[in-house]
């Protein structure tokens, strides 16, 4: 009797367990109605459509003459007209490495020892009180870029969602990150030597491995491993870039540093991203040829040194309008990354099209990163902002926003401090209890 009722206890318990299990695997549908809808897709800019989010994902993009009778979702918004947009994505950043600059216990953005082997995101702090900051501005994911040591390949990038969550490192290792150009110290040739240098050794091993694969049917059973020999970790990450499975973002501002890099494109078959990039309007023809990915700011308009002599407020036109598919990037550091919306508005009161500079801080970044998101498409992941209107207009803000499908937060410490400070008190101004 004793032990009929301690399994039928262990019955409930296990029931209880399971059902909260469900509750948290099943996340809440959510159906966001008479919404503006920039897709940056194949359906362009939808009025009063509807958008479907479930499990995380988008499941469906109504127009307003495809919406059905009726909905079935969990919660249901109304947007009211209002702007809906994919959640931006920032790059060129060192956002969760870096707290405050000018105190190095909190910077993890580089090492003197790192080579291309260097996984900055094993540093990544999701609780950086700078992330909530960074929503404010729309941004709902980033592609972290650390400066790395003193090889000419510094690194690699990884990319994060901006939920604050401790899993929100969702792509480590993306990318290889090289920086080539002018030195204090030194010839900019020998960056590009080493670079060269590495891809063909790189090239002559896997060829010679290949041989050697094809010549083992010849070879003993026994014989095969002490002929097979590892590769090591950096072969491994330089094998990812010939293969193109992993981008090659490559800082250069000067002309001839960018050809040089196109012709090594073409050698290696690399999936090239160029980073900076001020004289590309001059070889703009020669980057949309090469079909290469060019990630600048759109702010730079005074040179920073002799090798970027043509920065202008008008390059990112100059080079959409060649062919070139640009993503605009913020100034490198971890703060003020929710600026990245003004730049975008920068660039579009320069002669850029609304919903292309849209595209050069969502959709282009996707594609060139092989993310999920960037578009407002049945099947990319829930990450999306509601605007309370134009969002490259500085008096717009973020009404709302979902990273993978779950509303997150829009207050931030400095929000905090204000209501701190400003709170009504019997202390003097300034003071709070």
């Amino acid at each position: 009797m004793k032990n009929t009722q301690l399994l039928t206890s262990l019955r409930y318990v296990l029931l209880g367990a399971l059902k909260v299990t469900t509750s948290v695997v099943q996340a809440e549908s959510i159906a966001i109605t008479n919404a503006t809808v920039y897709t940056v897709a194949k359906k362009g800019v939808l009025s009063q459509a509807t958008v479907l989010i479930d499990e995380g994902k988008i499941t469906a993009v109504y127009s307003n003459d495809e919406v059905p009778e009726s909905l079935s979702a969990d919660t249901i918004i109304d947007a009211k007209g209002r702007i809906l947009t994919p959640g931006f994505i920032a790059t060129h950043n060192l956002l969760g490495l870096v707290e405050v600059g000018a105190v190095s216990d909190t910077r993890d953005s580089s090492d003197k020892k790192a080579d291309i082997t260097f996984d900055a995101s094993l540093a990544f702090n999701p609780k950086s009180t700078l992330i909530a900051y960074a929503r404010k501005g729309g941004i709902t994911s980033s592609l972290v870029m650390p400066y790395g040591g003193e090889d000419v390949i510094t690194g690699q990038s990884f990319v994060v969602n901006l939920s604050g969550d401790f899993d929100s490192v969702i792509m480590p290792q993306n990318a290889v990150i090289v920086s080539l150009g002018a030195s204090a110290k030194g010839s900019r040739a020998t960056k590009l030597q080493t670079l060269i240098n590495e891809l063909e050794d790189a090239q002559k091993a896997l060829a010679k491995a290949e041989k050697a694969k094809a010549s083992r049917k010849k070879v003993k059973e026994e014989d095969e491993e002490k002929e097979a020999k590892e590769p090591s970790r950096s072969e491994l990450v330089l094998n990812e870039l010939l293969s193109g499975d992993k981008p090659l973002i490559a800082y250069a501002d000067r002309a001839t540093d960018i050809l040089a890099l196109l012709k090594l494109k073409q050698k290696f078959n690399l999936n090239l991203v160029l980073a900076g990039a001020s004289d590309a309007v001059l070889v703009s023809d020669e980057i949309a040829k090469a079909n290469v990915v060019v990630m600048m700011s759109a702010i730079d308009n005074l040179p920073s040194s002799f090798d970027s002599l043509h920065n202008s407020l008008t390059n990112v036109a100059k080079l959409t309008d060649a062919g070139v598919k640009v993503i605009i990037s913020n100034s490198g550091e971890s703060y003020n990354i929710n600026q990245l919306r003004f730049d975008a508005g920068v660039a579009v009161a320069n002669g850029v099209a609304e919903t292309t500079a849209l595209a050069a801080i969502t959709a282009n970044v996707a594609d060139s990163f092989n993310l999920n998101s960037g578009r407002i498409a049945v099947g990319k992941n829930a990450d999306l902002v509601l605007w309370s209107s134009d969002p490259f207009e500085i008096s717009s803000k973020v009404d709302a926003m979902w990273i993978n499908g779950q509303a997150m937060s829009l207050k931030s410490r400095q929000d905090a401090l204000r209501e701190r400070y400003t709170a009504e008190t019997d202390m003097p101004r300034a003071y709070t209890k």
